[in-house]
């Protein structure tokens, strides 16, 4: 191990740095907080349930990744199209926006509080195109 680097299971729990992943020495520096992750994105597990949880996990959070990366498009493409003054397109990319957070909704991925508030500031602004 290269002079002041400590293995990674000395810092579990602290808030400290790393130079350098455990299974990869090619990593870049990272913050090491309660768990650490490899670079494959998987917590080092012995137990074979544990280790089936940390792929189904790693699944769902790439899975969600993906739904709010497109809720964030969604919302973004109502707001330009208000922004350019045009109220058929920024009401159909409103409903668009408006569907897509009800699905993250039923899927768990948001709650629902967080896409009522969102729904109504979008709704908000198309009103005040339609004068």
């Amino acid at each position: 191990m290269a002079a002041g680097l400590r293995p990674v299971w000395a810092v579990w729990g602290a808030a400290d740095t790393v130079d350098s992943c455990v299974s990869c020495a090619l990593s870049a520096p990272r913050r090491i907080l309660k768990k650490h992750r490899t670079c494959k994105g998987s917590f080092v597990a012995n137990i074979k349930s544990q280790i089936k949880r940390n792929k189904t996990n790693e699944k769902a959070r790439l899975r969600n990744k993906a739904v709010k990366s497109s809720l964030k498009t969604a919302i973004r493409k109502a707001r330009e199209a208000v922004a350019a003054g045009d109220l058929e397109k920024a009401t159909v990319a409103a409903r668009a926006a408006s569907r897509q957070l009800d699905k993250a909704v039923s899927k768990g991925v948001i709650h629902k509080n967080s896409a009522a508030n969102k729904k109504s500031a979008l709704a908000s602004k198309v009103a005040t195109l339609q004068g």
